[in-house]
């Protein structure tokens, strides 16, 4: 039976199998390994998108540090078997200081980057991660941060965006309006998500705060609004806002689409509002979509 010296790393690493590597006879310097991604032949289709996603990644967004869930792809032609998949990620890190600026200057210059080192016709990004900010509380003032989730997606084909979008989810607070007709007291009310995804007129100029914009936008519509802090007075003021707005979710989809086909960087939006029901054991929604 084998000895073992288990006193030592490598002893208790082979005691539990781990094996002696073999000499091998395949090429260990890069020049002499093949490289079947760069084989040329007809391979039948052009693809539209290859690349990388599910990919975690520090991003700067309005000021804070996040993270970013990011997806990079570029296009192949036909005679191509397949791309560098490491040129996404080496893209990534020349945009990368302290954290990848989410903004659409930012984005263009990794879009151009990746389509000239992959050498291909397009590249595109999807990236969403919490945006964080300041909010005070309505009546005291108190200053804490509260966050929303956003998207970024782009494609560029080496002369200009050919998709543009911005999106954001943020949560509010929605108070029935039939239930406040048919009560004695009261109202149910619940916490809402809207959500949506914006098609930008890159032929507009985008505000620089597009962000709180946006924001402001899809929680002024509601009943009433979330705060990281409320102290009673707050808590008061809330409350009541809410009893005083009531929204049915079509009410808020609505509403929300009034401000934003009026924003003149906005040529198209896809839009959900969705209740999570206090007395109900499902939620509620509502979808619409629009186009200039």
């Amino acid at each position: 039976m084998e000895e073992f010296d288990l006193t030592t790393r490598e002893g208790r690493f082979k005691y539990f199998g781990s094996v002696d590597p073999i000499e091998g006879t395949k090429p260990k310097v890069k020049e002499d390994m093949a490289d079947l991604q760069n084989s040329r032949k007809d391979f039948l289709f052009e693809v539209d998108s290859v690349g990388i996603n599910n990919l975690s990644y520090p991003v700067v967004i309005g000021g804070f540090q996040s993270v970013g869930n990011f997806e990079l792809a570029t296009s192949l032609e036909k005679d191509e078997k397949g791309i560098n998949m490491s040129r996404l990620i080496e893209s990534l890190e020349t945009v990368n200081s302290g954290g990848v600026p989410l903004d659409f200057d930012t984005i263009k210059e990794l879009l151009s980057k990746l389509r000239g080192r992959m050498e291909q016709n397009s590249a595109e990004l999807t990236v969403d991660g919490k945006w964080f900010f300041n909010k005070p509380s309505p009546g005291t003032g108190l200053n804490a941060v509260a966050n929303a989730d956003v998207v970024y997606s782009a494609a560029f084909d080496g002369e200009s965006f050919t998709r543009k979008q911005f999106g954001m989810t943020a949560q509010v607070t929605t108070l029935c309006p039939c239930s406040k007709e048919i009560s004695e007291y009261s109202a149910h009310n619940q916490r809402g998500n809207v959500k949506v995804l914006i098609d930008i007129d890159d032929s507009a100029e985008l505000p620089a705060t597009y962000k709180e914009d946006l924001y402001e936008i899809l929680e002024i519509n509601a009943s009433s609004q979330l705060y990281p802090i409320l102290k009673r007075t707050d808590e008061k003021m809330v409350t009541e806002r809410a009893y005083e707005n009531p929204r049915f979710v079509e009410d808020l989809i609505r509403l929300v689409a009034y401000d934003l086909v009026e924003l003149d960087w906005v040529k198209g939006f896809e839009l959900e509002c969705r209740n999570e029901e206090s007395i109900h054991q499902h939620d509620a929604f509502s979808r619409l979509k629009y186009q200039k």
